[in-house]
């Protein structure tokens, strides 16, 4: 520990720059009548008083402003001990039998990390100053000792020494006996019971209690704990020690004068071997920051300071040249003399000191009326707590009352974490739950806010939430369980600003950031989707270039339109040309393109939106709200009917049905899914899951239905072929070309894609055969050409009869001959 070393005041005050560094005798040996006017002027400055006789670890402060009135006649906090031999003796007291119980469960059970020690000392120091502060306006004699309210940390690294110093109310003897030596006997518990049954009780309450339980945290890192206290009800002071793994503690009176306090409390904590990394004073500012950086009293914590200054340094003899020229030399000597001064060489060097530093600077802006906080100070607020160096989209500041009372302030970030993982990690940790302005945990599963909105960071201070929570409390409390809810609602009304507001730009940055969120929402949380519905964006095929919500595709919806139809692809292109849009773009029909692996998952859990029902177009039973001419669709199916049966006979169990598509205007034939099975965009995805299980595929895929076009050329072609020639091999094979290239421009991955290939190969091969005439094919060519159609099984019919079927136009002609080419083999 830093030491301040003995000379006059008037010194210390003189020299600003320089801190105070070595032992000084007490104030109360120096004189004030050695000052000097402009002495007395000097800038005020925190220093460091060390008692002769004390340890390095032994510091006491106040703040010396030689403006105001010197008080050197009182004594202020020192974390040293006494010396054994000047203690008065001690009375020993017995724990009562709960209180090692408690503390072996305060030890090993109920606090799960070793650091909430200093957040429940600071809280126990912050509940005797609100306890000073209440009593304080009815009997003001209580602070005419002491009338800063203050708590200072001072630690010793070195010796592994931790003190706490508050100016709060303290306790007298009895009191001590009372509150640390029965289990959660607790001073502020008694205050608040008399202020409930005292008629005259209407004053704010707001103290943490359960004194008894805080203080035994303390135990968790320290073997030894002292507790140094001065009453303004008492005359004494007294001093409470007790050990970790003792069932007794002692109480004696302090006698030592340096160790004297005006009044209030004065903590020491001995840490444990393993727990000495605590006293670091960094560590010491980061703990507070972190847990009681709201507390409403001035919070200081002393540290090691440096400035940097300029020192003379001695010319280095060796760098002098001893041979030079003695002309230059008088030259120098003369430019010496005419200059002023001769300048002397230095360096600088950083002079360390300590002083008392304000840690929680940081005010708790929840606690102000919304309407006098500005934006600016929201912003400010928002970068300081989160360390964040945007200023975010939008902000939300609400205070809940009635059955359950909570302030808070929400934040929605301007952008989304580099690593973004959190959309698929369980645990958040922008949500901040304070209770009675005291830190208690960042670290949710979802007990306090949902995981698809892990993205929104803010803080939440209860009032009506136990300081000592746990995971444990958090899920089963009725209490968190509403404050979820409230706060639900309130970030989707933050978000539905953004979203409605006349600057796009500003919801498209949102819905390019966090957009999955939403939708992972719209999985997960099944009564929030009337408030999860508008905020969704997709394309579409008449918005390509820019998204539009829900509410904008039904303004554009046809009067006789029901449903909201959706299609999802891998890309905007593949979407954009799916043979299943061909009848809806005829009739003008808007269809959202859901491009992103998610959004069908969300589509499918919304289920429907504005009492509109989603429908995906590439599944069976499509309705396109048209009325239909039941005479002519009686027609159709009479005339197209046993073809439809022979086409299923030849594929077998690959479809479940085959039948007439009311979807297709250009496209011969199209592979839809069934009903209630994956659609082929769900099909690949899940393909893509490394923990796919091709039973459970087969189950969920389901039977696809084969729907042909009755008015496109092939499918009048093969119903030729089937009336003609059913059982032609030609025919057959071009209805499982048919099928392969269906699964293909349907979006399905076809089965063995070396036999699609070699089927569209052959016919590449008939329908370019001859084409630029065969004196441009040699001889070996043909031999080749007629060698690869032997082993395909149709040597004549792709090397002769192609040529004869260009001859011959009518469409019967094309059928006819491969027949007759059967029949020469």
């Amino acid at each position: 520990m830093h030491k301040i070393s003995k000379r006059s005041v008037s010194s210390l005050l003189q020299n600003g720059a320089v801190r105070y560094r070595t032992p000084v005798a007490p104030l109360s040996a120096f004189n004030l009548s050695n000052l000097s006017a402009g002495e007395v002027d000097a800038k005020p400055r925190w220093y460091s008083v060390l008692p002769a006789g004390t340890s390095s670890g032994s510091v006491s402060s106040k703040l010396i402003n030689s403006k105001t009135e010197f008080s050197l006649g009182k004594r202020f906090e020192s974390t040293a001990a006494a010396s054994e031999s000047s203690d008065p003796p001690s009375e020993k007291y017995e724990y009562q039998a709960e209180v090692s119980r408690l503390m072996d469960l305060i030890v090993n059970s109920l606090y799960s990390n070793k650091e909430v020690f200093l957040r429940e000392l600071i809280s126990n120091a912050s509940d005797a100053l609100d306890k000073l502060r209440f009593l304080s306006v009815t009997n003001s004699e209580l602070i005419k000792d002491e009338v800063d309210l203050y708590i200072r940390i001072q630690s010793d690294k070195d010796n592994g020494i931790i003190s706490i110093t508050d100016s709060g109310i303290g306790m007298t003897r009895e009191e001590l006996v009372d509150c640390l030596g029965t289990i959660a006997q607790s001073g502020t518990a008694k205050f608040l019971t008399a202020l409930k049954e005292s008629k005259d009780a209407g004053a704010d309450s707001n103290l943490i209690g359960q004194f008894g339980v805080g203080f035994y945290s303390s135990f968790l890192v320290s073997d030894r704990v002292v507790v140094s206290t001065k009453s303004p009800k008492s005359d004494k002071q007294y001093v409470w020690e007790g050990e970790a793994n003792s069932s007794s503690f002692t109480i004696r009176e302090e006698t030592d004068p340096e160790k004297l306090i005006p009044r209030g409390t004065r903590l020491t904590l001995y840490l444990k071997r393993d727990d000495k990394a605590f006293a670091h004073p960094e560590r010491i500012q980061k703990l507070v920051k972190n847990y009681s950086q709201f507390v409403s009293f001035p919070i200081y914590t002393w540290q090691e300071k440096g400035y940097t200054k300029e020192v003379e340094v001695d010319e280095d003899p060796a760098e002098v040249e001893v041979d030079e020229d003695p002309a230059e030399v008088k030259n120098d000597e003369q430019q010496d003399l005419n200059s002023e001064e001769k300048k002397k060489k230095t360096k600088t060097v950083v002079e360390k000191y300590w002083e008392w530093e304000l840690t929680n600077d940081t005010q708790p802006i929840w606690l102000r009326n919304s309407k006098e906080v500005t934006t600016e100070e929201y912003n400010d607020f928002y970068k300081s707590t989160f360390d964040q160096y945007l200023e975010p989209l939008a902000s939300s500041h609400f205070t809940t009352e009635g059955e359950v009372e909570f302030k808070s302030i929400l934040y929605v970030p301007s952008m989304a974490p580099f690593d973004k993982d959190d959309i698929s990690n369980p645990k958040t940790k922008n949500i901040r739950l304070y209770v009675k302005r005291v830190f208690i945990s960042d670290d949710f599963d979802g007990e306090l806010f949902p995981r698809y909105l892990s993205f929104v960071k803010g803080v939440v201070d209860s009032n009506d939430l136990p300081l000592n929570v746990s995971r444990e409390i958090l899920q089963e409390s009725r209490i968190v369980r509403i404050m979820k809810k409230r706060l639900v609602r309130k970030t989707f009304e933050m978000i539905r600003r953004l979203s409605d507001s006349e600057n796009r730009e500003v919801y498209e940055k949102f819905w390019d950031n966090f957009g999955k969120h939403i939708k992972l929402g719209c999985i997960e949380d099944r009564e929030n989707h009337k408030y999860l519905g508008p905020l969704l964006r997709f394309f579409s095929s008449q918005s390509e270039e820019e998204m539009i919500s829900l509410d904008e595709y039904i303004e554009n919806m046809k009067p006789e339109q029901k449903n909201i139809y959706y299609i999802a692809a891998e890309s905007k292109s593949s979407a954009k040309n799916t043979p299943f849009l061909e009848r809806l773009l005829e009739k003008d029909l808007e269809v959202l393109f859901l491009v992103d692996p998610i959004d069908e998952v969300a589509v499918t859990n919304l289920k429907s939106y504005n009492e509109k029902s989603f429908v995906d177009i590439s599944k069976e039973d499509l309705d396109l709200g048209e009325l239909k001419d039941e005479i002519e669709e009686k027609k159709i199916k009479a005339e197209f009917g046993q073809t439809c049966d022979w086409i299923k006979k030849r594929l077998g169990d690959k479809v479940s049905k085959v039948q007439i598509s009311n979807r297709l205007s250009t496209s011969p034939c199209v592979l839809v899914s069934a009903k209630f099975g994956w659609s082929a965009n769900m099909e690949r995805l899940m393909k893509a899951q490394a923990g796919g299980n091709s039973s459970s595929m087969d189950f969920m895929r389901g039977r696809r239905v084969f729907e042909i076009n009755p008015e496109h050329p092939i499918i009048r072609t093969l119903d030729n072929a089937y009336r003609n020639s059913p059982d032609d091999e030609e025919a057959l094979r071009a209805i499982d070309l048919l099928y392969d290239t269906a699964l293909v421009s349907s979006g399905f991955t076809p089965e063995s894609p070396a036999q699609l290939g070699g089927k569209i190969y052959e016919m590449m091969g008939m329908a370019l055969s001859g084409k630029w005439g065969r004196e441009n094919i040699s001889g070996n060519q043909q031999d080749v050409a007629a060698a690869d159609a032997t082993n395909l099984g149709t040597a004549e019919a792709e090397v002769v009869e192609p040529a004869e079927a260009e001859v011959v136009e009518p469409a019967e002609a094309e059928i006819v001959e491969p027949a007759e080419a059967g029949s020469q083999k």
